[in-house]
């Protein structure tokens, strides 16, 4: 294991310094390859094509995605090591291909949104309010009105948001630059937040850093349970699909909305569209005044 350990740890800073792979990128492959080292007795680096097959059959229990994922961690892992002539031979081809069946991305309801703001104005009326009240408005202002990822939302310096601009350059997933829109209500939230706290580094703190994505996670679940939402519908990316899916449905162009999100592909942005037509057509089979009549033949 010691020999795969040290490939795996230089593998991982090729990621880093030049690939630009996020930090939690990074520790996906950590662990996939980790995994896959201690399945093999460490032989990992020095696997044949058929030692490689028996540990994908070890992988027949997991969903789809997660198959498409370790093969995705193994075949750079063996990439890296034949360009860094490490290897004369790439075993990677008895990796599965499971393709990317990629589902309809969970999302709320307007109404669903509106309960859950009216759920955090509930709290803001109480006076004097709750800073923590204040902070959960900010968050949820964000992540709906912006669409942010919750790693690039917890992790927002404090002057990331200035009061006179409706927008902010953000680096987000992969090392790439956006620009996000802040609404004028998030921008309000943030400034009432910001009043509410201590100088430091980061917009929203706890302890000696930001706030964890765990805790953030948390705090959306405890948001949905008071606002009468099952919480298991609600997440910090249900947030980010919901800003979507209401922004397409309301008209937006589908290269602004790709900008908006940071993705590298207007593929993964489509998947949108799905869900608008996919909405659209249970309209259809609910609303259309057909139903009735098939109803009444019944």
């Amino acid at each position: 294991m010691s020999d795969d350990r040290a490939l795996i740890d230089r593998f991982l800073e090729m990621m880093t310094a030049e690939a630009g792979a996020a930090a939690n990128t990074v520790a996906a492959y950590r662990t996939d390859l980790t995994l896959a080292s201690e399945a093999l007795g460490g032989g990992l680096s020095t696997a044949d094509a058929a030692g490689i097959a028996r540990l994908a059959d070890g992988w027949a229990p997991f969903a789809r995605a997660t198959v498409a994922r370790k093969a995705a961690s193994l075949r750079r892992f063996y990439g890296f090591l034949a360009d860094e002539g490490l290897r004369g031979d790439d075993p990677s081809a008895a990796l599965p291909r499971p393709g990317a069946a990629r589902g309809l991305p969970k999302t709320l309801s307007v109404a669903d949104v509106d309960a859950l703001f009216a759920a955090i104005a509930a709290r803001l009326a109480r006076d004097p309010p709750d800073p923590l009240d204040l902070r959960l408005a900010a968050l949820v202002e964000l992540l709906y009105g912006s669409g942010l990822r919750a790693t690039e939302l917890v992790s927002l310096p404090r002057g990331a948001i200035h009061p006179d601009r409706p927008y902010l350059i953000l680096r987000g997933k992969g090392g790439r630059e956006r620009m996000v829109p802040i609404s004028d209500r998030a921008r309000a939230a943030v400034a009432a937040w910001r009043d509410a706290t201590a100088e430091g580094a980061w917009l929203f703190p706890s302890g000696k850093g930001h706030l964890s994505r765990v805790r953030l996670h948390q705090l959306m679940k405890a948001l949905a349970a008071a606002a009468g939402i099952p919480p298991a519908r609600v997440s910090p990316h249900v947030l980010r699909h919901a800003f979507a899916t209401h922004l397409l449905a309301g008209g937006a162009d589908l290269r602004a909305l790709q900008a908006m999100l940071g993705h590298a592909d207007i593929a993964t942005t489509e998947i949108y569209t799905h869900v608008e037509t996919s909405r659209l057509v249970e309209l259809v089979n609910t609303r259309h005044p057909l139903v009735d009549v098939a109803k009444r033949r019944a």
